[in-house]
């Protein structure tokens, strides 16, 4: 049975209200879960007391029967000094907008083209030039007999 720390949602229409819970990782985010582990009201103010509230104790005993924590509750989990903050991912360059894009991508093919100065050695042999292959055999003629494939008869003759 895989076990999260996770959110689940409570609280009214435009005013949420999240109780941190262990659930089993199958259960829905509202469903059944195994046991209260505190409360995150995000309506309160980032310096507030009560915005995130912790039971530390089972917290760490539930994380050493292996739960693991979702990425919002590892956040709060490191501002509270029990786990190591996540390094931040970068954001993925198929998203950025293809201007910037090109912009980036430009001195980085530039440094790639060999031969040019600054740019990397060339790594292996250098390179071979392309034969040309020689030219095909016509097929050899039917065996035993057979007739060859005539051509079509044409339509005005």
């Amino acid at each position: 049975m895989a076990l999260k720390i996770r959110l689940s949602r409570g609280g009214a229409k435009k005013r949420p209200f999240y109780s941190i819970v262990v659930a089993e990782s199958r259960s829905p985010r509202d469903g059944r879960f195994i046991e209260k582990l505190g409360t995150y009201n995000p309506m309160l103010d980032k310096g507030h007391k009560e915005r995130v509230v912790l039971k530390t104790e089972r917290i760490q005993h539930w994380i050493k029967m292996g739960a693991l924590p979702s990425d919002r509750v590892t956040l709060f989990l490191a501002d509270a000094g029990m786990m190591k903050r996540p390094e931040i991912r970068e954001t993925p360059q198929r998203s950025m907008p293809r201007a910037e894009r090109k912009k980036l991508e430009a001195p980085k093919a530039e440094a790639m083209i060999p031969g040019q100065p600054g740019a990397p050695p060339a790594e292996g042999k250098p390179a071979e030039k392309k034969t040309e292959k020689p030219a095909e055999k016509p097929a050899p003629a039917a065996e035993g007999g057979k007739a060859e494939a005539k051509p079509a008869p044409q339509a005005g003759a």
